[in-house]
């Protein structure tokens, strides 16, 4: 991995007065919301409501649905933009994220400021409009909690992966809340995959940027001879209780056989890239734990959908 701190001492105000006028304006806001990550959000969201929904064959709440996918990847497309704000100076000394366009001054911060919060307060009243309380309230929870704990820790402890899995697990259960109006035991199992699964995930990223985290002073690791025995515990001992908890939807009967067989193989996949990196801790491994971690949970949680019960 490439060391040289290109860009590291860039300054947003600085870059934003210098760079010429952007014509694909657009493209930068796109960017901002972080689409591949709200691909995630929606997956997990969408599944959250049909498991959840419990009508009659033949006449599922499409429209509340769609209702409900839209709101939410609102709030997680506004959640990304501000969270972008608060990091701007750091994300200036990360290399892979010196580019990104606030930094790189193709958005004023201002301007990324008033969308963020625009279309995050957007999604919030939209949810509440168009399903219920519940599910904009856990919205709003999660949004917050996001920016103004997960953010800030990640300067201040390792610790912040824990605090931070807890907004990113919600969405299946906004979307459980939105088809039901209430959590039930088996939304809060679909909660505890999504918060168990993102260790193994946020560790491989956080291996293989570890000098770009350290230098912009993020502490995702700890220092010193414990900063390796912490990445291997943190992605082994998750994916361990994933694969006992993704056979609680068989168990409880949300799902079938189908769904059983599925999550054994795909667990025992993802156990393997988790043991082969906690043991060797390479950036091969890490890259390729990553790979498997972004394959494995639209998978898994495909399979909940088509062998719902």
């Amino acid at each position: 991995m490439a060391t040289e701190p290109m860009l590291a001492s860039l300054d947003a105000a600085a870059a934003q007065r210098s760079r010429p006028s952007n014509p694909h304006v657009l493209l930068d806001y796109w960017e901002l919301t972080k689409p591949e990550i709200n691909l995630l959000i929606a997956v997990t969201a969408a599944s959250g409501f049909w498991l959840g929904s419990s009508t009659p064959a033949g006449r599922f709440p499409w429209m509340r649905f769609i209702h409900m996918l839209v709101a939410t990847i609102f709030v997680a497309a506004g959640a990304a933009t501000l969270n972008q704000l608060i990091e701007l100076r750091h994300d200036a000394q990360m290399r892979r994220t010196a580019r990104r366009a606030i930094v790189s001054g193709r958005v004023a911060p201002g301007h990324a400021l008033s969308f963020g919060v625009l279309i995050s307060v957007f999604g919030v009243v939209y949810l509440a409009i168009a399903t219920n309380a519940l599910a904009s309230s856990l919205a709003a929870f999660t949004l917050l909690s996001y920016l103004f704990l997960y953010t800030p820790l990640k300067r201040i402890t390792p610790l912040c992966t824990a605090v931070g899995a807890i907004p990113g697990a919600a969405p299946p259960l906004i979307g459980w809340a939105a088809a039901r109006g209430r959590l039930d035991p088996e939304a809060w199992v679909l909660f505890a995959i999504v918060f168990l699964w993102q260790f193994p995930h946020f560790m491989s990223i956080a291996w293989i940027y570890r000098e770009d985290y350290g230098r912009a002073g993020y502490l995702v690791l700890p220092a010193g001879e414990l900063k390796e025995r912490f990445v291997s515990w943190q992605s082994l001992l998750p994916t361990l209780g994933l694969l006992v908890v993704t056979l609680a939807p068989a168990i409880r009967g949300i799902s079938g056989f189908v769904y059983l067989a599925g999550t054994l193989v795909l667990g025992a996949a993802f156990l393997y890239c988790s043991v082969r990196f906690a043991i060797q801790r390479t950036n091969a491994g890490a890259r390729q734990l990553l790979f498997a971690s972004i394959i494995y949970l639209p998978m898994l949680f495909a399979l909940l959908a088509l062998d719902k019960k």
